[in-house]
């Protein structure tokens, strides 16, 4: 079983202040030194973004003029302003300047300018700051937290203009060995193993999502963990192998391919897909009730595909507590009896009803 071990982040230090705090700013200065955090930003934003105004008062003096403006672009969104234009070329003004020059935050900007370009229609534009933005920061602040959002955010343009193969190109510059938040290659897998899919290619889709898996686990991102999961047995059930290799070792050993050679078959060990499984179910969230249930939802299908509807037992036994409809109609789907059968569509005639 693998141990997840909590990530040091801007929410211990925010849990800190609320537990010692008020302290003064070279207090906090010292806070930050033994989080080893490299970024007063990240964590302004943090304390904005988790109500924590006085703490945001005390970190002010640690912020430079380009983060103070950077802060005020953010500020503006969080209060619902989506006119943002002028605010953007004021910071980009202020980080340019010789005084206040900062590269990895004209950086960033650029990004926030290629968003709201995106989202006006100015797809060329958009384009055009994505990408001097990656490029940017790749060069200034490689696999920072700026970098990691401007490689995800390039991807997701993509995507969303129908170009999946250079999305899939933009995943591939996030390696696992560079340094990258576990969280970005956990959703940078996640995005590949979906495009692999969808081209056939089953034992790439297959690794991606075993690495999305393994990344979100570390990131202690457990829905994601979850989802991710469920992708790889969906991929997986399918192609269980005694003579597979454990996952781990297919995944080391991946490499690219000649034209002329033949891909890779998807071959996975049952011990590893009963693995995933296991996983996925002990961390579910407790209890089966809650208008949205994906999560339910996914597992509950992967157990009846890999008879083992034990791990549910008590679910399929009270259908009175389930509140999620699509969650009704798979138990329904995945029942055993009648009498099962008829209970979940008593249910799910009781939820479809205004």
């Amino acid at each position: 079983m693998t141990t997840i071990e909590t990530p040091q982040g801007p929410g211990v230090f925010i849990s800190r202040w609320r537990n010692e705090g008020p302290v003064e700013s070279d207090v906090l200065a010292k806070w930050k030194e033994e989080l080893e955090w490299p970024s007063w930003l990240s964590l302004a934003e943090a304390a904005l973004f988790m109500d924590a105004p006085e703490l945001l008062e005390a970190m002010e003096p640690h912020l430079s003029k380009g983060e103070q403006a950077v802060l005020g672009l953010v500020r503006r969104r969080w209060l619902g302003d989506t006119r943002l234009d002028e605010a953007i070329e004021s910071a980009l003004e202020v980080v340019r300047t010789p005084e206040s020059r900062d590269l990895a935050l004209e950086g960033r900007l650029r990004m926030e300018r290629g968003l709201a370009r995106f989202e006006a229609g100015d797809t060329e534009g958009a384009e055009e700051d994505l990408t001097w933005a990656e490029t940017r920061l790749k060069s200034v602040a490689k696999a920072s937290r700026d970098h990691d959002l401007s490689l995800l955010n390039k991807a997701a343009y993509h995507m969303a203009q129908g170009e999946a193969l250079m999305a899939l190109q933009v995943y591939g510059d996030i390696s696992r060995k560079a340094g990258h938040a576990h969280e970005t290659i956990a959703i940078s897998r996640l995005g590949a193993s979906r495009i692999r899919q969808a081209l056939g290619h089953l034992f790439d889709a297959g690794r991606h999502a075993w690495n999305a898996h393994k990344h979100a686990m570390l990131a202690a991102q457990t829905q994601m963990a979850i989802e991710a999961g469920s992708l790889f047995l969906d991929l997986a059930i399918g192609h269980q192998s005694q003579d597979a290799q454990p996952m781990h070792v297919q995944v080391e050993n991946a490499r690219p391919l000649d034209l002329e050679e033949e891909p890779p078959v998807l071959a996975v060990h049952p011990d590893d897909i009963n693995g995933v499984f296991e996983w996925c179910c002990e961390h579910l969230q407790p209890g089966w009730g809650g208008p949205e249930r994906p999560d339910i939802r996914a597992m509950l299908t992967l157990a009846h595909r890999l008879e083992r509807m034990e791990a549910f037992a008590s679910l399929m036994s009270q259908p009175e507590v389930v509140e999620d409809p699509m969650l009704a109609a798979v138990a329904q789907a995945c029942a055993s009896t009648p009498e099962e059968t008829a209970a979940w569509g008593q249910r799910l005639a009781e939820l479809a009803m205004p």
